[in-house]
């Protein structure tokens, strides 16, 4: 055969959606079979020679949870390179989970499949709701330089149906991330399962071949065809080996090979074109019509979406960081630990669960998950803190005080100033040690007017101090049994200035006999508070409208932003994938509503008001909207209403200034009783900008105002992970949140962002009818965002900063007045870098290393500059945390480009 001849590469597989239209147990059971059924074929049909598990470990998993006994016979074939396993642990959707969890996804992937020796080097993102840019970068530094993808270029209709010329004119092209790192990008063009069912039959498979090759030949490059012999939850084809040698009797001209992807990439690779395209950054299938970029999955459900982002922050941004400083005084790192949380919360994490587009069931079981990861999480970061505070010298600042010491840790990687709540208990006396009524009493005759906050330099803290009464409480030593104990509680609120990065500062409840104390004086309430709706800083000044918008004039520039969070609402009638408006519905906004505004709260150091709107909004989608999701009809074809009948949706927002920060923080609380809807808050920029800045995985992605001509969607919402930013070179706005990942920057006039905090929607969509209730999201609901105007220069870059932070909790523990050998305040890691971000504090694996990542926020060169005087023979890492090369003293700037992101190590041995 001539080299020009053509190859048909037919790969097996099954794409395994874990959960999606079924709840995970029955799609589990199907998996069982699947797999028992393969280690048959294997064993029985030398010619059937490979299958791809789909490119994540977790398969193994489950399976070998039910059949143990086949453990065996599944790592001979793996080892044996007839079952291709990883790099992934989860097939996870890339914009809706962190920067770290998607390495962490990577890692535990690579790890898995290690103990096979045997891993699948491809960066496969099969059906991925649109691709992060970054991953060239990422791929390429864990040593992989192909991807496989399933959507994001043009065109990208319903499973890449051909919308018109692709933005690249073959499927093969390379893939390039923001620092300028290429991958081979390989699209599939005919989706993965262009060689399902392939039909033993001659008269069948003449044509099944006829038109199967013609699909494949109009974008392959190359003679080397890719057919995906398999699709979701698809059985294995069994009878494949018969129908490859009808095959190859029908079409001697082709050469049929049952492979793999490395033998296919391989070829391709020896035979690819010098012209191939060059794709640039993210994909998320902008230059289509807009209807199918999926990134309405960003709201669907949009509870899951917090509870990830509560999860993901309290493993990688508090367990991980607070372990590794403990692992800094000699405490072990539990490794085994994380691995179990990250384990259970990124179950959560594979495109059909984290995306909100499952059923019911699957949702509510997610719940259990996060709340599992969650705990763990937070118990490692309890006992990290005991370990550090152990040895934290308190006598010296508060001996002979009568003081209560607790230390408040900054887990983010800046110096962190902000209003802090926690618990002190003033006196803990054990059950037990007298009679209950007695011990009761005396803890009640404590007075809390007798008591301030002060730090460690001995200075009074402006806080307040509200009595928690008396409450239980215990002691888990590590050396007797259980230690119950009753307490005399307050909870103080602070304002915490200037508390070191990676670090943390000491305070305490002293006794100040003689009134010198301010509990209770943060009371709204307090006779002479006076009412003016507006608040005032040292950088803002702020007055709230009449109906609830807020006026905030930046003091350092003089610009003024009017009209600040008014809530809009619109009819839904699409699914948990797509949003649809009803057609020519009004859309409902509180602009000119008059809002009910009390103040909330006045101390010297924060105020903050409530804003309550009560408004009347269609209680649903008129009857028609059942009837045509009872009849499949497709959501563009709809025609459904929302209906006359209206409820009433209460708003209750919490608007708060704290002196020293340049952001006013948003809490809205609400009951939703309405189905069929969509709820946003809008913050006009009134910013002449052409693009604007979104947070992304390791990058502050640069997007376009208008979209594409293509587009016709009217909506253009996308993805965000911590805030989104329009701003020109004099200033502009910084909106943060916590898990409300869609926004949208509105074509308004005003530049208007728009964050999403509710879409509830009554089916999943996609291919059939199902019914999905519980995505009416009928309840309880809260949202918290931040409004953050800067200034021009380094302005914007400081407002993510502020941005990234507010992500992350404030972490308290009350200890006592002892010796130890660590001050009252102290920074365990010092860097400093220009526009760059602190990802992760940890430790790794392999090797017992303390590990930093940072990425450049920016398209400019910069430097980077860390030290710890804890470790030594630093050296620079990747993002599976080999080391790659020597590095010389840390207080050595390392330069670093634009948009890389950059992972150093440093041994703890000496």
């Amino acid at each position: 055969m001539s080299d020009s001849a053509k190859t048909v590469h037919v790969i097996s597989h099954s794409h395994w959606d874990r959960e999606w239209y079924m709840p995970y147990e029955k799609h589990h059971v199907r998996l069982i079979e699947l797999m028992d059924t393969l280690l048959g074929l294997m064993e029985r049909d030398p010619e059937f020679r490979s299958f791809h598990l789909d490119g994540q470990t977790i398969i193994l998993e489950d399976y070998l949870q039910v059949r143990p006994e086949m453990k065996d016979r599944l790592e001979h074939f793996i080892r044996n390179g007839q079952i291709q396993i990883g790099p992934w642990y989860i097939l996870q959707d890339e914009f809706l989970t962190s920067s770290e969890a998607n390495i962490r996804n990577l890692l535990i992937g690579l790890q898995d499949a290690s103990q096979y020796d045997k891993v699948s080097k491809i960066g496969y993102f099969p059906d991925s709701f649109g691709n992060m840019g970054q991953a060239p970068q990422i791929l390429r530094q864990a040593g992989i330089d192909t991807a496989i993808f399933g959507r994001g270029v043009k065109p990208t209709g319903f499973n890449n149906e051909s919308l018109g010329s692709y933005s690249s004119t073959f499927s093969e092209m390379h893939w390039e991330s923001p620092d300028g790192s290429k991958v081979l990008g390989i699209l599939f063009a005919n989706w993965y399962h262009n060689g399902m069912e392939i039909p033993t039959d001659p008269e069948e498979a003449e044509l099944y071949w006829k038109r199967k090759l013609n699909d494949a030949e109009q974008f392959a490059s190359t003679p080397h065809l890719l057919f995906m012999n398999g699709c979701d939850h698809q059985p294995v084809q069994t009878d494949l080996s018969a129908a490859l040698n009808t095959a190859r009797g029908i079409r001697p001209d082709v050469n049929f090979v049952h492979s793999n992807f490395d033998d296919y990439i391989a070829s391709v690779k020896a035979a690819i074109p010098d012209d191939l395209a060059v794709i640039h950054g993210e994909l998320r299938s902008q230059q289509t019509d807009g209807w199918f970029t999926l990134a309405n999955t960003a709201s669907a459900r949009v509870y899951i979406k917090q509870e990830n982002q509560r999860g993901q922050t309290m493993l990688e941004k508090v367990a991980e960081p607070l372990a590794a400083l403990a692992a800094l005084t000699g405490k072990p790192y539990p490794h085994h630990l994380f691995t179990y949380a990250w384990k259970t919360l990124m179950q959560n994490h594979p495109h059909d669960s984290i995306c909100g587009c499952s059923v019911d069931e699957v949702h509510r079981e997610m719940m259990t998950r996060f709340a599992k990861s969650y705990r763990v999480a937070e118990e490692i970061a309890e006992e990290s803190m005991k370990a550090i505070i152990s040895r934290i010298n308190t006598a010296d600042a508060f001996s002979g005080k009568d003081a209560v010491p607790f230390v408040l840790f900054n887990t983010t990687g800046w110096q962190r100033s902000g209003v802090v709540h926690t618990k002190v208990d003033i006196q803990r006396l054990p059950m037990g040690s007298k009679d209950r009524e007695a011990l009761i009493d005396e803890l009640k005759r404590i007075n809390l007017n007798d008591y301030k906050v002060i730090d460690d330099k001995g200075l009074s803290v402006p806080a307040s101090i509200e009595d928690l009464g008396v409450t239980f409480g215990y002691d888990l030593p590590k050396d007797k049994f259980r230690q119950p104990y009753m307490a005399r509680s307050v909870r103080i609120t602070l304002h915490a200035d200037a508390v070191p990065a990676l670090g943390y500062r000491t305070y305490a409840l002293a006794y100040a006999q003689g009134g010198a104390g301010s509990a209770g004086s943060s009371a709204a309430a307090e006779a002479g508070a006076e009412d003016s709706r507006t608040m005032e800083n040292e950088f803002l000044a702020v007055s709230i409208q009449e109906d609830g918008t807020l006026h905030v004039v930046d003091k350092r520039n003089g610009r003024v932003y009017k009209d600040l969070g008014a809530f809009d609402n619109t009819g839904d009638i699409g699914n948990e994938y797509i949003y649809k408006q009803p057609e020519g519905e009004q859309t409902l906004t509180t602009f000119g509503h008059p809002a009910m505004i009390s103040l909330h709260e006045k101390t010297e150091f924060h105020t903050s008001y409530e804003i309550v709107h009560e408004w009347e909004i269609p209680a649903g989608a008129d009857e028609r909207l059942a009837q045509e999701m009872a009849e499949f009809v497709p959501f563009l074809q709809r025609k459904a209403q929302r209906s006359d009948k209206t409820v009433i949706l209460r708003l209750s927002t919490l608007v708060t200034l704290e002196q020293g920060n340049p952001f006013v923080r948003f809490h809205t609380r609400f009951d939703n009783q309405a189905a069929d809807h969509r709820l946003r808050v809008l913050f006009p920029s009134d910013v002449d900008a052409s693009v604007h800045q979104v947070d992304s995985i390791f990058e502050v992605a640069v997007r376009e105002l208008q979209p594409a001509e293509e587009w016709l969607n009217p909506s253009n919402a996308q993805h965000q992970q911590a805030f989104v930013n329009v701003s020109d070179g004099n200033g502009g706005i910084t909106v943060a949140n916590l898990g409300l990942n869609e926004y949208e920057v509105l074509r308004d006039g005003r530049n208007t962002i728009a964050v999403t905090l509710l879409r509830a929607v009554g089916e999943l969509g996609d291919w059939g009818v199902f019914p999905t209730p519980e995505a009416q999201c009928i309840g309880e609901h809260s949202a918290e965002y931040l409004f953050i105007p800067h200034e021009g220069g380094e302005g914007r870059e400081k407002s993510y900063a502020m941005a990234y932070q507010e992500q992350v909790p404030w972490m308290s523990v009350q200890t006592a007045v002892q010796e130890g050998t660590l001050p009252a305040e102290h920074q365990f890691v010092e860097w400093s870098g220009a526009n760059m971000a602190l990802s992760t504090v940890k430790i790794a694996k392999a090797t017992g290393d303390l590990i930093l990542r940072w990425f450049n926020t920016t398209n400019q060169p910069t430097e980077l500059s860390w030290s710890s005087s804890q470790a030594a023979r630093w050296y620079k890492s990747n993002v599976i945390e080999e080391v790659v090369e020597p590095l010389p003293e840390s207080g050595s700037p390392l330069p670093v480009g634009r948009a890389e992101i950059v992972t150093v190590g440093g041994s703890l041995s000496g």
